[in-house]
């Protein structure tokens, strides 16, 4: 099970998977030049959102199919100061956000 954390040192903010550095995968999309964020909306933290998911599914489509509405469902409202996320906790949030919004088969 992997630990996603998120603190802020100062005016530094980091985040770390397991212990090592998050990876911005600003090669997907690049909201945020200037890092990630999170406790609203904006683009640090569809940065953070992104790259959480990117690790965690290890499928890129994937990730940027589902991290806009993770970033509203859960990094938007992380607090301000610091958070813990296991991988646990990702696939349960994603199921939820697949049983709220069901693929519409046939609609074109």
């Amino acid at each position: 099970m992997k630990r996603y954390e998120g603190k802020r040192q100062g005016y530094a903010v980091i985040v770390t998977v397991d212990g090592r550095r998050l990876n911005p995968r600003q090669d997907l999309w690049n909201h945020s030049p200037t890092g990630f964020e999170w406790g609203y909306g904006g683009s640090g933290p569809a940065q953070l959102a992104l790259a959480i998911l990117a690790d965690h599914c290890q499928d890129d489509e994937q990730a940027l199919n589902f991290y806009q509405r993770f970033k509203w469902a859960v990094v938007a409202r992380f607090s301000h100061r610091s958070w813990i996320l296991t991988s646990e906790q990702i696939d349960l949030i994603l199921q939820k956000i697949r049983e709220a919004e069901p693929l519409l088969e046939g609609v074109t």
